[in-house]
């Protein structure tokens, strides 16, 4: 059994793993673990992970820094960011570890806090405790329970009530070491009432070797706050990462996420979204851009509990060579939800008669006054649209260029960064051209 390795590693190292962390953390780990001990990882055998063997990428000889040993690395040396000048808070985060050692030179507003996770639980141990690993459900999720027993810190935003902040946060992903590694990293927002927050998060990849990334993010939005989070994600091709994003709602609260996918080697997005407040909007929308043998897979579970609530799902997938990619998006709508209005679109670009999609769009609805939809397609470049462009000049290659940057354009509009949107839309482009290339040690766009 794959598990009992990390099963035996946990009751080894417990004592290691509560002493480099903090008390919060550490009071839930032994549920968690029972947990993993009854369900262990998800298999292809589970419905919802047909076509996506997680359980295997953990079938190996990985390394887990449990006793915090410090990473040499200098984050400015380390890459070169591909989204640059952007004006932001920068933050950094080492495998799963806050770097402090960094801090941004410009003042936050008065109240929010912006690091570590420890230092949070230290600093705020009631609203941590009130909403550290509350929503992160692990008890039919494996990969959550491996990382809620494993993880040791993370990166937290508290928004006070009636704060806006007026700049995104960006937060910089960087994997390093010097063998394979599991890394487990938490992510935690908090924005109360009235309270307004995007963040950036960019996954990079310093060292060639293999990574298994499990990450859990929380989002709590309370009555009339917004909270945006986007992910770009340029990892290596031996990188697994295993992201679980759950969010929960109160009234008149919106919440929006988005993940731009341009280099990966076999990734799982779970997105959970809790509708509990009349008139609460959610909006997710993703895009990846998948060759030679890479694995996408989106799932999105939608839960409409109050009336009057709005959710718009919008993900795309490009995918070449060998690539496979899978979408499983679910609608729950519940009796007295009504008044709900829920819109899903999957859209699936082939691009090679090698490449394989896979795609099951769900609909579960319990009241009668709702307006409800999705919408899939799957297949190749419109060879009208071709035929248009190249009567006027523009030669084949070129305009399959064209057309897949235009069809990425609509996830890109939902991100409401301006300045984000239109270097995302020069990365799209260097990346269908085969531009964005990894050198020995940082993504850069050449």
């Amino acid at each position: 059994m794959i598990e009992q390795q990390y099963i035996d590693l946990f009751t080894q190292f417990r004592k290691e793993l509560d002493a480099h962390s903090v008390k919060g953390m550490n009071l839930h780990r032994d549920s968690a673990f029972e947990t993993f001990r009854q369900i262990g990882f998800p298999s292809s055998k589970q419905e919802d992970y047909k076509h996506s063997n997680i359980v295997r990428t953990f079938d190996a000889d990985l390394g887990l820094n449990l006793r915090n040993i410090p990473i040499p690395v200098n984050p400015y040396d380390a890459f070169k960011c591909d989204v640059p000048n952007l004006s932001t808070y920068l933050y950094f985060l080492i495998n799963d570890r806050y770097y402090d050692r960094f801090q941004p030179s410009e003042k936050l507003p008065e109240g929010v806090f912006a690091g570590s996770l420890q230092l949070f639980s230290e600093k705020y141990p009631d609203k941590f405790a009130a909403h550290y690993a509350q929503i992160a459900d692990y008890s039919d999720n494996g990969v959550v329970a491996y990382n809620t027993m494993f993880a040791q810190d993370g990166f937290v935003i508290y928004v006070p009530k009636n704060v806006a902040l007026e700049k995104p946060l960006q937060l910089i992903n960087i994997l390093r070491g010097g063998v394979d590694l599991s890394v487990n990293r938490r992510i935690l927002i908090i924005a109360e009432e009235n309270a307004r927050v995007k963040l950036l998060m960019c996954d990079h990849t310093v060292d060639n070797v293999h990574f298994v990334v499990t990450q859990v993010t929380e989002v709590f939005a309370d009555v009339s706050a917004q909270v945006d989070v986007y992910e770009l994600e340029e990892n290596s091709e031996k990188v697994t990462r295993l992201n679980n994003f759950f969010s929960e709602q109160k009234d008149h609260s919106n919440v929006q996420t988005s993940c731009i996918t341009l280099h990966n080697g076999y990734t799982r997005n779970n997105y959970r979204f809790r509708l509990l407040g009349e008139h609460a909007e959610a909006h997710a929308g993703g895009l990846a851009i998948c060759d030679k043998d890479q694995h996408i897979d989106n799932f999105a579970f939608l839960d409409h509990a109050r009336p009057n609530c709005m959710s718009n799902e919008l993900f795309k997938t490009v995918l070449n060579d060998r690539a496979t990619g899978v979408f499983c998006g679910k609608i729950l709508v519940e009796k007295h939800a009504q008044k709900t209005m829920a819109y899903q679109t999957n859209r699936n670009l082939l691009a090679s008669e090698t490449a394989q999609m896979f795609s099951k769009p769900q609909l579960e609805i319990y009241a009668d006054d709702v307006k409800c939809s999705h919408g899939l397609t799957t297949g190749q470049l419109d060879e009208e649209a071709l035929f248009y462009m190249r009567a006027r000049g523009i030669d084949k290659e070129e305009a399959r260029l064209l057309l897949m940057v235009a069809f990425s354009r609509d996830v890109v509009d939902m991100i409401r960064i301006e300045s984000l949107q239109e270097r995302l839309t020069n990365l799209i482009d260097k990346r269908f051209r085969g531009k964005l290339m990894r050198c020995g040690n940082c993504n850069v766009c050449i």
